[in-house]
């Protein structure tokens, strides 16, 4: 069995390099109502302002910035339910190289159009019938097309990185942060800048209660697989950890906490009418835990990764109305 090579924090530093003119580096906001709510000095680094409205756009720039001249030519294909779709399909574009997406019948409608509006050939699939991995396999294949998954690759890895290194090089160390979690590129990411440049900081990932895949996979010491959870997180969608995030989230992170869809939607609505963003439903999920969690972080200095604000407007408004 082949053995994997896990990413370092020096792969971070190096895509930083990379991306570095292409991908914003997203403002650090502060809140003195979350301040008081919490009793702590709360770090909001928000990757609702990146480029395509997530975090996504900085382990895509970055895997696709290390293509050869085959690989810019025969094309790049990922599946996403949308933020990776979009980080993709835009990344392809700056760099001149096709694109094809493989995305879910049922996300959401504004994903699907700025991914197409990016320049990315989107090829719909059922989510809960169908393997979005196996139908990009076969596409691969019979096109020569190179694979970048939305999570499970040292290089997205590397990129997602980067989010921590510019939070923790700006407020500097942090007594804990939290980030949102799905397969696990952020917060493994994370986990790489954190270790380096805040290694005493308790670092936790959050995922949809309805989907725990990840908190059972890091109880129990091993990749737990799930049915797709049905949550309002879309983004945190996912069935299982990857082979590469894995290991790094058991090594470096302390503990993954969960939150429920209303929780995801109180949180929306705070950073609403409080912070003046919008911040879709998985990008809420860090936010969410340190609510719950607030009496254990009094008088810290807390982190809270933002990682998204990709999300229909009607969508957006009949959640904050309900």
């Amino acid at each position: 069995m082949e053995t994997l090579v896990l990413p370092t924090y020096s792969d971070v530093v190096a895509g930083a390099e990379r991306i570095k003119g292409h991908a914003h580096h997203t403002p650090v906001l502060t809140s003195r109502t979350a301040n008081r709510e919490i009793g702590a000095e709360v770090f909001f680094k928000c990757e609702n302002l990146q480029r395509m409205g997530a975090f996504k756009f900085r382990g895509a720039f970055n895997a696709l910035s290390k293509f050869d001249e085959r690989q810019r030519k025969t094309g790049v294909i990922a599946f996403s339910s949308g933020n990776h779709a979009q980080g993709i399909a835009l990344s392809a574009a700056l760099l001149g190289i096709p694109s094809t997406i493989i995305m879910p019948h049922d996300a959401p409608a504004a994903k699907k159009a700025a991914t197409e509006e990016y320049g990315g050939n989107v090829v719909i699939y059922d989510r809960y019938s169908e393997d979005r991995e196996a139908i990009g396999r076969a596409l691969a294949e019979e096109h020569g097309y190179t694979m970048i998954p939305p999570y499970d690759h040292p290089d997205v890895i590397a990129g997602q990185g980067t989010a921590a290194k510019e939070l923790l090089e700006e407020v500097g160390p942090l007594d804990a942060l939290f980030v949102c979690l799905g397969g696990g590129g952020l917060l493994a990411g994370t986990a790489l800048s954190t270790r380096a440049l805040a290694p005493d900081c308790k670092l936790y990932g959050v995922e949809p209660e309805a989907g725990n895949d990840g908190q059972r996979s890091f109880r129990s010491g091993k990749i737990v697989r799930i049915d797709t959870p049905v949550t309002l997180a879309d983004g945190a969608q996912t069935q299982q950890l990857g082979n590469y995030t894995f290991p790094i989230i058991r090594r470096d992170v302390d503990d993954i906490y969960t939150a429920t869809d209303a929780e995801l939607v109180d949180c929306m609505r705070f950073y609403a009418e409080r912070m003046k963003m919008v911040v879709e439903p998985t990008g809420c999920l860090s936010f969410a835990a340190v609510r719950a969690l607030k009496e254990q972080f009094k008088g810290q200095r807390v982190g809270v990764i933002v990682s998204g604000g990709n999300i229909d407007i009607a969508r957006y408004a009949a959640l904050l109305a309900g």
